[in-house]
This record gives structure tokens, sequence and C-alpha cells, in this order.
């Protein structure tokens, strides 16, 4: 079998492999790609672009079904539930086929398959018999396969009563009850999106808090809001176990050393990811992992240092974002260019429920924890005339600053648009911006950014409309 050479083989095209690639080869690298399923990987197809065009038409419905309190008249607004589905796989296989575009744009060749490493400069390429199809010889490899849905040990995913976010994404008809066990930001997303169709929701999570990671005063916002539209929370539970009957799960958990039963016509399990390293080869050639992850430097060099590995198989944060960050840093590296490392304090969080969250840098727990003297800005939208006349007040922005040096430590915001806020913060964090100098930054007047200036000047005790 005859081996066509590269530069630079990457394996996975989700947001970290195929952004990895494109900066390769536009550098100059012969690169391919290799990947067993549709381009763009989960991101794309099944993951952040089809749940938000999902969320989208909840979104709609929702604003329809209060569509006079804009002066609209819109009676019996009904939601056409395959129609939703149907159009959110349409975006996605679209986004795949620009990826597609992509790749011929830059003369990056793709193969069909499984990449495995035999050596770490031969990648094998299997097929769905699981015959060896093609060997590729690569000066150097980038692993980007990613990870999949986990599960609680014990319970299997049996993708039709017991689902994972993928089945979630392409189910038949509306079910009428659904219980979401993890209220990570995959959970809560999913939650929305079924509670406002008109599904009866129970969202079930073993941390004291929904969405854990995330500033306390903003989550309890949202669970609140999440209650207020009769969704069912449950914090502070664990899953103990889920029996399957009639089509029917029931789900047993244990709270504060109490025990109750659930039931619902489907369970959603969102606790998380692990990587997809098991096929690979990696230990052939003496890739090292550490804790169901693959170990980098900040470089992203594996210990074997033409094997790179970027996105959520080297672990947390699980962003997309990250890990095109990060695929663009790899691909930059094997070209002989000076990088600068990722500052991870710096990476913005979003989730798309109503009201959306976006956060970037340390929570107030957080930054107590780590001694810092605080001071903190907090501006609400009710008070914000672009969220008035948008009709959506609800939420609110808090800024925290360190005392002593008036650097932004964190930002978190809850608003419907808040995922659209956060990019400016993400630059005044990165530059270390003050927030004297925030306060004297001319912001837009009407728009929902001067909500992130009066935060500032709120803990500047400047505020002028609070």
């Amino acid at each position: 079998m005859s081996r066509e050479k590269f530069d630079a083989v990457v394996i996975g095209s989700g947001p970290g492999g195929y952004v990895a690639a494109i900066r390769a080869a536009q550098l100059g690298n012969k690169v391919a790609v290799v990947e067993r399923e549709q381009l763009g990987g989960i991101c794309l197809n099944w993951g952040c672009i089809p749940t938000k065009v999902l969320l989208k038409s909840a979104e709609i419905y929702a604003t329809l079904k209060q569509a006079d309190k804009f002066g609209i008249k819109a009676e019996n607004v009904t939601a056409d539930f395959p129609s939703i589905i149907k159009r959110s796989r349409q975006v996605a296989a679209r986004m795949s086929k620009g990826v597609q575009f992509l790749f011929n744009k830059n003369n990056i060749s793709v193969f069909a398959g499984t990449g495995q490493l035999l050596t770490k400069n031969v990648v094998a390429i299997q097929n769905e018999a699981g015959e060896i199809s093609n060997e590729l010889e690569a000066k150097n490899v980038i692993i980007a396969t990613g990870a999949r849905p986990r599960s609680i040990p014990g319970i299997e995913i049996d993708k039709e009563n017991i689902i994972s976010s993928r089945e979630a994404m392409s189910l038949a008809e509306l079910p009428k009850s659904m219980i979401v066990i993890g209220a990570g930001a995959i959970g809560v997303e999913f939650a929305y999106f079924y509670q406002t169709m008109g599904c009866q929701v129970t969202l079930v999570e073993m941390m004291p808090t929904i969405l854990p990671i995330e500033d306390r005063e903003i989550t309890a916002l949202l669970s609140r809001s999440f209650k207020k539209n009769k969704m069912k929370i449950l914090t502070s539970c664990h899953v103990k176990k889920i029996a399957v009957s009639d089509n029917r799960v029931t789900v047993n958990i244990e709270a504060e050393q109490a025990h109750s039963e659930l039931e619902a016509d489907l369970a959603l399990m969102a606790i998380g990811v692990r990587g997809n390293f098991e096929e690979l080869g990696i230990e052939k050639v003496g890739v090292i992992t550490e804790k169901g992850y693959i170990k980098v430097n900040e470089y992203y060099q594996t210990s074997v240092e033409n094997i790179y590995a970027i996105g959520d198989i080297i672990g947390p944060p699980w962003l997309a974002h990250v890990a095109s960050a990060e695929g663009l840093r790899a691909a930059e590296r094997i070209s002989g260019i000076d990088v600068r490392p990722i500052d991870y304090s710096s990476i913005p969080g979003c989730t798309y429920c109503q009201p959306q969250i976006a956060s970037i840098g340390l929570t107030e727990v957080k930054a107590v924890e780590q001694g810092f003297s605080l001071k903190i800005g907090r501006f609400p939208f009710v008070a914000n005339g672009r969220s008035l006349a948008a009709g959506e007040s609800e939420g609110i922005v808090k800024l925290i600053f360190d005392k002593q040096s008036n650097q932004l430590l964190g930002a978190h915001i809850i608003h419907a648009e808040a995922t659209e806020l956060i990019g400016e913060l993400s630059v005044l964090k990165s530059l270390k911006i003050k927030s004297s100098d925030l306060v004297k930054t001319v912001h837009a007047h009407p728009t929902l950014s001067e909500a992130i200036l009066e935060a500032a000047a709120a803990a500047n005790n400047e505020a002028i409309h609070v």
C-alpha cells in the first residue's frame, strides 16, 4: 500500500480540527483531514449550531404567545415540532457543506474513516468494514477527536428512553414529560427548549445550584425565571438508578438522606463528556493520558513531540471556541511560528437558554477564595431603555473588580442577549482595562451595552441611572 505524505494530518474535523487544518494549509503545509462522520464534527452537526436553531424556534414561539404585549394579535399560535427539528437538521447539513467548501478552497485532502496511529508518523484509515483503506505519512499529527456524552456508572444510554443530547435533537415527536439529569450548559439549554415547547421538564442537579460553574447570584435569577415558567428544579440530588417500563422511565434520586422517585416519558443524560481516544492507538506510540484525557503542554504537544492534541480530547473547558483557539496555535506551532499561550482565565462561557447567561473570569465566590478585595458593580436591565423597548428587561450585568488594581476579575450577565454582550468584556479583561477607563468609554445610546458601562460606574459609586 502506497503512503501519501503530508506535513500535517488532522484527525477529526470539529471546530478544533477544521480550524487547525485550514490554518496549517494557509501557512503552506500540505494537509489531510481524517473524519469518520460528518465534516464539522459534533459542534456543527449535533451540538453548538443545531441546538441554537432549536433554541431560536423556542424563543420565537414564546414571543408569539405573548405578542399582545407588543400590540400585536397572534391567536392560536402552535408549534410544529417535527418542522422545528427538520430546520435544525437542515442548518446543520448546510454548515457541514460549508466546511467541505473551505477544505476545497485550501486544497486540504479529506479521508473518510477512523484514524489510527501505527507509528508517530503514520496514520492508518480504517473503513466501516474494519479494513485499512489508506495509510498517510505525516510529519505532524493533530488529534482533534472530541468527546462523547458520559453517563452515570451502571446506567446505559439506550437512545430510546434514556437519551443523550444527540437523540434530544432529533426526536420524532414532543414528549409530554422529561427528566433532564445534569444542569450544566447542555442540560439547561435542553430543559429550556423542551419546557418552552410544552413538555413538563424536571431538571436534576447534584450540585447546590444549576450551572454550578457560574456566579451564584446569576444562577439564582435563572432558577427563578425557570420556575416562573413551571419548570421543576431539584438541586443537591444524586441519581441512583433509572428503571424503564412500558416506555416510561422511573428515576430514583437521593437528596439530603431522603429518597424519592420521578417518572417521565424520557430521561436526558447531560452530566458531561469523556474523550474519544480509545480507537486512536495512542498507547502504541507513547502518548500519555491523564484522568481520561490526553496530556499536553502549553503548545498542545503530547508526550510525543510531533503529535498534538486539541479541544475536548484534552479536557475542560469543553467549548468550541476554545478548541478553535487551540487549533490555531497548534497549526502555527508546527509551522515554526512563535505562539503565545492561551490565557484560560479569559475564556468566555455562554449558555443559550432564555434568559441567556454569559460570563468570563472569576465568580464572586472564587474571587474571594483567591484573596482579592472586591468592588462589585451591578446594573439591572429593567433600567436600560433599549431593554424596555425590546420587552426584554429581565436580568442584570454584574462586574467584579479588584479593589486595589481596579482591573476586571470577572463579568457575569443574565439577559435575553447576554451572549452577544460578553465580547466587549472579553476584550476588556484581556487588555487589563481598569474600571475607571471603562466608565469613561462612551457607549452608544440606546443600546444594551450601556448596561456594562453603568455596572462599571456602579462599582466606582458613579452610577447615574440606578
